[in-house]
């Protein structure tokens, strides 16, 4: 007797293809869809209290001065909304939104930049630098780095990652990633194998794997203060036996020098970009 087994038609498999391109596609179209709203939700929200906070006649009149201090202090348009939203408001009337700041140098970064250039350095600079060292430690040619921002995870910087990786993890808001899980415990870890690590929920495995990466590695990027404000993550093509105790202190200094001067800019440049702003909208 002939198997039974009957193989798909060549019209059925051509079907198929066809349905999971649109299916890819939709999916594709969602993600860029979600990432354009989040991505403005956090503009409009800083727009919209600057125009309530200075009685300006529209929303947009608020997107103005906010754009207006970002070219000038060439700070990201979301970082400096961001800090809008986050940083308590000035005292209605007063000439200085931030009247007693003690306005500090920039830390050193040892291991990231030579001593002297902390203070001239840009802030996009500071996280590939810091982005390549950690990729220098663990021995890879993969990795990201995300922001904290409007209680999320913001994706920064990546190296080695493809699109479809990009666009899934550029907001990063639950718990079912390592990044999130390094945020929210402040600590390093290591998923030595992503296909049989129970850390992820289905789509963030399937994302990672379809760029390459079998294994991953997260490290905080905390303040002097011990607060989380990013994480830097390495990716790598085979599953890991894990890190010695000299490549994770080497990755936590890392973090550390990072954390410190992230801290510092937003503490002095961002509150500076800030102090221009409230004179600017004081002043109309």
């Amino acid at each position: 007797m002939g198997d039974s087994t009957s193989q798909p038609s060549p019209q059925t498999v051509r079907r198929t293809a066809e349905a999971d391109s649109r299916d890819s596609v939709r999916a594709a179209a969602a993600l860029e869809e979600r990432n354009r709203r989040l991505a403005r939700a956090g503009v409009e929200a800083a727009q919209q209290l600057l125009a309530s906070r200075y009685r300006l006649d529209t929303s947009q009149e608020g997107f103005e001065l906010l754009r207006g201090a970002s070219q000038r202090s060439n700070i990201k348009l979301h970082t400096l909304a961001d800090a809008v939203v986050r940083v308590p408001g000035p005292i209605a009337g007063a000439a200085r939104w931030f009247p007693r700041r003690r306005r500090l140098p920039a830390p050193g970064l040892p291991g990231l930049m030579p001593a002297g250039e902390e203070g001239s350095v840009s802030h996009g600079t500071v996280l590939d630098r810091g982005l390549r060292r950690v990729m220098h430690i663990t021995a890879t040619g993969m990795g990201n780095v995300q922001l904290t921002e409007q209680g999320m995870l913001r994706l920064e910087k990546h190296v080695g990652l493809n699109r479809r990786f990009t666009e899934f993890f550029a907001f990063v808001g639950d718990s079912t990633t390592l990044c999130a899980q390094a945020a929210q415990t402040g600590h390093q870890s290591t998923v030595k194998d992503v296909e049989a690590s129970d850390v992820f929920d289905d789509a963030s495995r399937e994302t990672i794997l379809q760029t390459g990466s079998r294994a991953a590695h997260s490290l905080p990027i905390i303040s002097p203060a011990g607060q989380v404000i990013g994480v830097v993550s390495s990716h790598h093509e085979q599953p890991l036996p894990g890190f010695s105790r000299l490549q994770l202190a080497a990755l936590e200094a890392t973090g550390a020098v990072v954390g410190r001067w992230l801290h510092w800019h937003r503490s002095t440049l961002v509150l500076d970009a800030l102090e221009h702003l409230h004179a600017t909208a004081s002043a109309v």
